[in-house]
Parts: structure tokens; C-alpha cells; sequence
């Protein structure tokens, strides 16, 4: 029986060799969470970071078209005037 006895205590210290295996595995585990939220953190950051930069990118975007509207609605008074001055000017000079 001493050799069966023998391979019962091979048998004891094999679940406590596979337990601290787990715990080392739940360690790695646990380690590897950790990593992934603060990646997942550090993305969200970033994400919210970009969002607001876009939005306001977007508005900046928006006043600029709104500036080159009104700019190029200028430059065709503008146009129309110095057109108007030219006729005038050359009835003048056909006139005289």
C-alpha cells in the first residue's frame, strides 16, 4: 500500500500544482483586463478628443463658406459697380 500511498500524494500535489497555475493564469488574466481598459480608456480619451475637434472644425468650416458667400457677393457689386463707372465713362467720351 506505501506505493499506493505514494501515488495519492503525487495525485494531492498535482490539483495544487494546476490551482497555483490557475491563480497565475487568473493573475495574467486579470493583467491583461487591466491593459485592455486602459487601452479601451486611452481610445475612448481620444475618441471624445477627436469628436469635439471635428465639431468644431465643422462650425469653422461652416463660417468660412458663410465668409466666401457674403466675400463673393461683394465682389459681384463690386463687378456690377466698376462695369457701370466703364458704360458711363464711355457715354461720356462718345458724348464729348
Amino acid at each position: 500500500m506505501s506505493g499506493q500511498g505514494a501515488s495519492d500524494e503525487a495525485c494531492l500535489d498535482r490539483p495544487a500544482d494546476a490551482a497555483y497555475g490557475a491563480r497565475m493564469d487568473n493573475a495574467d488574466v486579470l493583467a491583461q483586463l487591466r491593459a485592455i481598459n486602459a487601452r479601451v480608456d486611452a481610445l475612448v480619451d481620444r475618441l471624445q478628443h477627436l469628436s469635439a475637434e471635428n465639431r468644431s472644425l465643422r462650425q469653422q468650416q461652416e463660417l468660412l463658406a458663410t465668409e466666401r458667400s457674403q466675400l463673393l457677393a461683394k465682389n459681384e457689386q463690386a463687378r456690377s459697380r466698376v462695369e457701370a463707372m466703364i458704360a458711363r465713362l464711355k457715354s461720356l467720351e462718345q458724348h464729348t
